[in-house]
């Protein structure tokens, strides 16, 4: 099963990109919606790829609107000159056939095209149906248009008027539809978008944060655990108390020494006087007498002289 999808979320241009085939008139991107430009007439859009089967549909959201003709096509042709169209022309919805250029109306709707709304036109066998916002508004069996794999849009080409988010996809056969209630999965924004929402009540779990945030913090006391010095620090220190040991002497030291007492032992006489004994000079206290070589009769000390 084929499907197509454009929310056209991208840059300004002329070009739609691969996606696309403009049939007719000069379509581009303005403001990440589908513009039909503002020349006048009526241009046809295509999606480039074809759907796999003729049973399939086709829907767009109508963003902004005007008293003109503008709508969705599915099981066309190449050049979208056959096909089923559900269009608006500011007063109602009509279903047309189109054979070779010539439209048929099949069904109606009386509403006019309101910003937001969803048009959306299916082809299942010959059971044809137009939808306004998930809404079944005309269903009728037509065999005008037996084939056709190409989806697309046509337009008066009006500044005032803007599509978003086309859709195509195949159709199983035979699968009666009912009404259906439209899940959206969040979308990545590459573009970006406004809109009148009504009021909600939306329920948010938390989240993992894959980001970074910034927040203003309060003023906050700073604690501070002492940490092992695994360097070196200085600071100036006060005038200290010098205390100093005594260091063993490794050199030398010089000083003036005062008058000293001597004291002289006597010491005994080890050995006589005789042959071979010249003089024997006494110290002091001492006599004037000096003793030479032994004579006879020996020397007798007498009494000091002076």
């Amino acid at each position: 099963m084929a499907s197509f999808t454009d929310d056209f979320n991208r840059l300004d241009s002329t070009d739609l990109g691969p996606g696309w085939v403009q049939v007719s008139g000069f379509w581009s991107i303005a403001s990440s919606r589908l513009s039909p430009g503002s020349d006048g007439g009526t241009i046809i859009l295509r999606a480039a790829g074809p759907m796999d089967s003729s049973d399939h549909s086709a829907q767009v959201t109508i963003a902004a609107t005007t008293a003109a003709s503008h709508g969705v096509w599915c099981r066309g042709n190449s050049n979208i000159s056959s096909g089923y169209l559900w269009r608006n022309d500011g007063s109602e919805w009509t279903l047309f056939s189109v054979v070779s250029g010539t439209f048929t109306s099949i069904g109606s709707y009386a509403a006019a095209a309101a910003p937001g709304d969803v048009a959306k036109v299916q082809a299942v066998g010959s059971t044809i149906k137009g939808f306004v916002n998930g809404v079944e508004r005309v269903s009728v069996v037509n065999s005008a248009v037996a084939s056709g794999t190409s989806a697309g849009l046509r337009s008066t080409s009006s500044a005032a008027i803007r599509f978003d988010d086309f859709a195509a996809a195949d159709v199983t056969a035979g699968v009666a539809l009912t009404a259906a209630t439209e899940t959206d999965g969040a979308q990545a924004l590459a573009g970006s978008k406004a809109a009148v929402l009504g009021a909600s009540l939306e329920a948010g779990a938390a989240q993992p944060l894959v980001g970074a945030k910034a927040v203003t913090l309060p003023t906050v006391t700073a604690v501070e655990t002492a940490q092992a010095l695994t360097a070196s620090t200085s600071r100036g220190l006060s005038a200290a108390a010098t205390s100093e040991t005594a260091q063993p002497l490794t050199g030398t030291k010089t000083t003036v020494l005062g008058v000293a007492v001597e004291t002289s032992t006597a010491r005994p006489l080890a050995v006589a006087g005789g042959d071979g004994i010249d003089t024997v000079t006494a110290g002091t206290p001492h006599s004037l007498w000096t003793a030479g070589r032994s004579r006879a009769p020996a020397w007798t000390a007498g009494t000091p002289r002076t």
